[in-house]
């Protein structure tokens, strides 16, 4: 059952030179997690933070720390994202072949476990990992560059995704990433989805716009 709408604001759209103010900022305006995007310059074509920096951060903010790893290999490096304060952590089914050992690994350590899917991914490919997972990430753009474009194939992606989590009968996040916007949210929640993720959309105009545009963003 599609679950109330959570938002998720990508750090990647902070002002990095002041990123522990701008997580207690959007804490203050309500988001429900913070979205944090990995990116090793190898699976996809940008770098931005490791586990260092999560440990530095997560003292800023309660809310849970919902960490996108978009690396590979991801196995050796999920200890570390995890003992550095990662609450969900989400791995790509394109970025190993054991997903279902890396799922095992991160459930094991005590942390839920999230799996996602680039674009030209079919929402089948997790149907053999769906009960393991807590939460489906779908990229509505190509990883490793904030502000693209929604691309509009997705919608049907999210509908079939949320169908296949409600027939498992287990409450999953269905989380979507990448040009979600206040245009388009309605149709991106309409579709199934419980969890947005917003990076421009949400740090748009500074600290004192992240409360309205958040709001926006629920519809």
């Amino acid at each position: 059952m599609q679950q109330p709408v959570r938002i998720a604001p990508s750090i990647l759209s902070a002002d990095f030179a002041r990123l522990g103010e701008e997580i207690r900022a959007i804490d203050e305006a309500g988001c429900d997690y913070i979205h944090v995007d990995v990116m090793d310059g190898h699976f996809v074509p940008n770098i931005t933070i490791g586990p260092p920096i999560i440990g530095k951060l997560k003292p800023h903010s309660a809310k849970p720390f919902d960490v996108h790893l978009m690396i590979q290999p991801v196995d050796p490096l999920l200890d570390a994202f995890i003992k550095a304060g990662s609450d969900i952590v989400t791995v790509h089914i394109e970025a190993s072949l054991h997903t279902h050992r890396t799922l095992q690994a991160i459930k094991a350590a005590g942390v839920r476990a999230g799996v996602s899917l680039n674009p030209q991914t079919p929402a089948l490919a997790v149907a053999e990992v769906l009960e393991m997972v807590d939460l489906v990430l779908v990229m509505s753009v190509n990883p490793g560059f904030g502000g693209q474009s929604f691309i509009d194939s997705s919608l049907a992606k999210i509908a079939q995704l949320r169908a296949m989590i409600d027939a498992s009968g287990r409450t999953i996040d269905l989380e979507v990433d990448g040009g979600v916007t206040a245009d388009n949210a309605a149709r991106v929640i309409e579709a199934g989805a419980d969890v947005l993720v917003a990076g421009t959309a949400v740090f748009k105009g500074g600290p004192a716009s992240y409360a309205p545009n958040i709001a926006a963003l629920r519809g």
